[in-house]
């Protein structure tokens, strides 16, 4: 079964420097946010522990972590202060925040000829939905369910800006939209499947990146890749549609609701 994991941490973490009167930080976590690297957030451990002792219950044996060549606390925490022990760690530098496949790109030595699982480093994923990409045999997504995220503590009016996707009868992603700007804007379908980066990619995938045009917004963007994957490289990808929520922590207001979340979890890495 599938043994590598690839984690996306070199993002800017925009939101997160943004200041509000409504979060109610303390100094350590001020730190963090005022830096932008979100996946270092302390709580009881790091948010970014949490995110590897979840792909260690599921069975992953290596995690790749992508960075940016000024992530020296990533590398510290991980090879020197608290190396985890159930699971290997590994490095790959994205030079620049290009955006999401470029990101993966970053990975393609670490990956190299076998599937491996994709997933941001701001997201806490279910276990069961990490499990069940790594069981699958084929490339794979898992989409999560809008009603399931509401529930979960995500505002709605965030996910309207999620990437949007459609499921084929036969239970493959049918089509994929990244900040979709015809959904309209005041309501939240409970039905809708939305993508937060969970991927099983195979080895193509690298292919796909490559090809990836640079988006209005600036950036290469993983969703795009993955429609040049269906389209160009023929490459099907199963739906796992996944009912439980998962933990966004996106902004400093994410962060005391996250916190109350993360008490009945166990970060063993």
């Amino acid at each position: 079964m599938m043994r590598k994991a690839v984690v996306l941490a070199r993002g800017l973490g925009r939101r997160m420097r943004v200041p509000t009167s409504h979060a109610h930080l303390n100094p350590s976590q001020a730190e963090v946010a005022e830096s932008g690297l979100k996946a270092m957030m302390p709580f009881k451990r790091p948010f970014l522990d949490y995110l590897i002792s979840a792909l260690a219950d599921a069975g992953f044996e290596q995690a790749c972590l992508v960075i940016g060549p000024e992530h020296d606390a990533v590398r510290t925490h991980y090879t020197a202060t608290a190396p985890p022990k159930r699971i290997r760690v590994r490095f790959a530098v994205q030079a620049e925040p290009l955006g999401t496949a470029d990101a993966v790109l970053a990975a393609e030595e670490f990956a190299n000829t076998e599937d491996f699982l994709t997933l941001n480093s701001d997201n806490y994923y279910p276990v069961s939905a990490l499990r069940t990409l790594r069981s699958l045999q084929e490339p794979s997504v898992a989409l999560f369910r809008a009603s399931s995220l509401v529930a979960g503590g995500i505002p709605s009016e965030r996910i309207l800006k999620f990437a949007i996707c459609a499921m084929s009868s036969d239970g493959y992603l049918a089509g994929i939209a990244e900040k979709p700007t015809e959904v309209p804007q005041s309501s939240c379908p409970e039905d809708r499947l939305v993508s937060l980066n969970c991927w099983r990619f195979p080895p193509a995938i690298f292919d796909a990146c490559r090809r990836t045009p640079i988006s209005p917004r600036g950036e290469y963007e993983l969703p795009t890749a993955v429609e040049t994957a269906m389209r160009a490289l023929g490459i099907r990808f199963r739906v796992a549609v996944c009912e439980e929520p998962v933990l966004d922590l996106s902004s400093r207001a994410d962060v005391a609701a996250v916190a109350q979340k993360l008490t009945s979890i166990t970060a063993n890495p």
